[in-house]
């Protein structure tokens, strides 16, 4: 899960807080089963919900799926070093169009770009590879095991 602040935003009390950390362990709860864990009422913790999206805390919700029982088992984090300052917009345009890329930042330090990449064989990591010369050189980790996340 992740770590929430020890020092409160304006506007957020620690019964939103608590709220929120219900809803990053499991956001299919209701708002009843919250209110059980954080004694209010449904209508209350909707409520509460409502602000913190109004706050912009909340942008929206997701699911946690095991993209390994699709048959995405090649699961690699590559660095990206462009060739040169003028691709960005060409890479940026490829990598949103590109399924494979579950993942992508802009980073500093090492490298200009980070990305998660996840596909079903090492055939088609090389052949995502294959594209990714067109913008510059890269570096691939492949995952052996998650641990946290």
């Amino acid at each position: 899960m992740e770590h929430l602040p020890d020092i409160q935003p304006p506007g957020i009390d620690d019964t939103d807080l608590r709220i929120l950390r219900c809803l990053l362990e499991d956001a299919s709860h209701s708002h009843k089963e919250i209110g059980g864990e954080v004694h209010l009422t449904g209508q209350a913790v909707g409520a509460r919900v409502r602000k913190l999206q109004d706050l912009g805390v909340i942008e929206g919700y997701t699911l946690r799926w095991n993209p390994e029982r699709l048959g995405l088992s090649v699961h690699a984090f590559v660095t990206v070093f462009m060739n040169s300052s003028t691709g960005h917009q060409a890479f940026q345009e490829f990598a949103a169009g590109c399924d494979s890329i579950a993942e992508v930042h802009r980073v500093s330090g090492e490298g200009c770009y980070w990305m998660r990449v996840r596909v079903s064989s090492q055939s088609l990591l090389n052949e995502f590879l294959e594209e990714l010369l067109r913008f510059g050189n890269y570096k691939v980790s492949l995952s052996i095991g998650k641990l946290k996340g």
